[in-house]
């Protein structure tokens, strides 16, 4: 069963959410992020990523730039540019983009969820990352921005959130640059809240989409909090954390792809010999090509595109890792042919959000920058919760949710 919990969220008034409002800390630098806040002492970027009000070349990980995010919570605070809702309630967050709209439920899901496995993930995390939001949370102490969750359509849910979403909402605006809209309802009616907790209380797991480090870190210092109270109820708000819970069916996974710097010593004439081995090599000419299916791939290299389909017995169906196409490819084309070992470390190789397009990769090739670009076709949903299930962890670098969550809609405070 989830366990989760109504909470008093700090928001801004609705004059000012736009001004208030970023994306999160982990999809743009310290520059990106001093530039789109300039100007603008509303930004959150100055609570989360609050190396911005220091100069240029601070380490973001110093303890001044930590404390400085502490200070500029309670400065947001103090102005009323952050506020907090006298009530425990819900809330509805609303994403469009390209006219496709999904509805989340933010909540706040259980610490001890996440330490007993009911919330699953499907990636490892890294330890400083983990370390560093741990920093963030409990030098905030506050969950400044939410968790990107999934849960198993669930008809009662969704006749709650339509019931809600048919009312005039507290926040819609289009955020820039991106271009997707952002809308936010309070559900506020008791036999409402109560109702979406007990259904929630049915459903056996929620999957974490993005935010994995988030998640950890939230958790974590939540089991510390525990332990260092004395009088440790269970109840406490620091046994939860914030999450926005999307039905699965409403979500898309988007490609995540590779280029690389080199061809590992061959030249491109042998390189794509040695793709037969494994692959059907289709040449496609100038025109970009994206693949159709899974086990298709495209692949850029020295201006022209190939369409790449694994040949049978190059993967294992009832394997839920090894039927990856981001297995397989690392495995038969990365690995084996180019010498990548290691996603994680190995310098060689970049990767590229399916959002920017696949003229991003054509560029990065074309300018000298990298020597050869590879696309996959997406994973699934159905495929990462089979895998969240299983148990089993994703390979690095394999799902790219859009759009991403926007933060600084709502907080949540570890303290009441």
């Amino acid at each position: 069963m989830a366990i989760i919990k109504p909470f008093k969220g700090i928001r801004p008034p609705k004059e000012w959410v736009t001004q208030v409002s970023s994306r999160p800390y982990d999809v743009l630098n310290s520059e990106e992020a001093r530039r789109e806040a300039e100007g603008n002492e509303k930004s959150l970027y100055h609570i989360i990523k609050p190396e911005i009000d220091f100069p240029r070349g601070m380490d973001e990980h110093e303890p001044a730039v930590y404390e400085t995010a502490r200070e500029n919570f309670l400065k947001f605070q103090q102005k009323g540019w952050l506020r907090q809702d006298s009530k425990e309630q819900y809330y509805i967050y609303a994403q469009t983009m390209n006219g496709h709209t999904q509805y989340g439920l933010v909540v706040c899901a259980s610490v001890q969820d996440y330490l007993d496995g009911h919330i699953k993930k499907h990636e490892l995390t890294r330890r400083d990352k983990e370390e560093d939001r741990m920093k963030h949370v409990r030098i905030t102490n506050a969950n400044m921005e939410p968790v990107f969750f999934s849960y198993p359509d669930n008809a009662d849910l969704e006749a709650i959130v339509q019931k809600y979403v048919a009312t005039p909402p507290e926040y819609n605006f289009t955020a820039q640059p991106e271009g997707f809209s952002h809308t936010f309802w309070i559900i506020d009616r008791e036999e409402d809240i109560r109702r979406i907790t007990e259904l929630f209380a049915t459903i056996p797991s929620l999957y974490i989409a993005d935010g994995h480090h988030r998640s950890a870190a939230a958790a974590l210092v939540g089991a510390e909090k525990a332990k260092q109270n004395p009088h440790h109820r269970g109840d406490e708000e620091y046994n939860y954390f914030m999450a926005v819970c999307f039905p699965a069916s409403q979500l898309t996974i988007i490609d995540y792809n590779r280029v690389v710097k080199d061809l590992n010593g061959l030249t491109e004439a042998e390189f794509l010999s040695r793709l037969n081995k494994h692959f059907t090599v289709e040449e496609k000419g100038a025109g970009i090509y994206k693949p159709t299916a899974l086990h298709n791939f495209s692949l850029y290299l020295g201006g022209i595109w190939y369409s790449l389909t694994a040949k049978p017995g190059t993967f294992d169906d009832n394997d839920p890792i090894g039927v990856l196409d981001v297995t397989i490819s690392s495995d038969l084309i990365l690995n084996e042919i180019l010498g990548i070992k290691d996603l994680r470390s190995d310098k060689r190789i970049d990767f590229v959000g399916g959002i920017r397009g696949l003229g991003e990769l054509k560029r990065r090739v074309d300018n000298g920058e990298m020597r050869v670009a590879l696309a996959l076709y997406p994973v699934s949903m159905e495929q990462l919760i089979n895998i969240a299930d299983s148990g089993n962890i994703m390979p690095p670098k394999t799902t790219w949710f859009e759009p991403k969550l926007r933060s600084g809609l709502v907080v949540h405070s570890l303290e009441s």
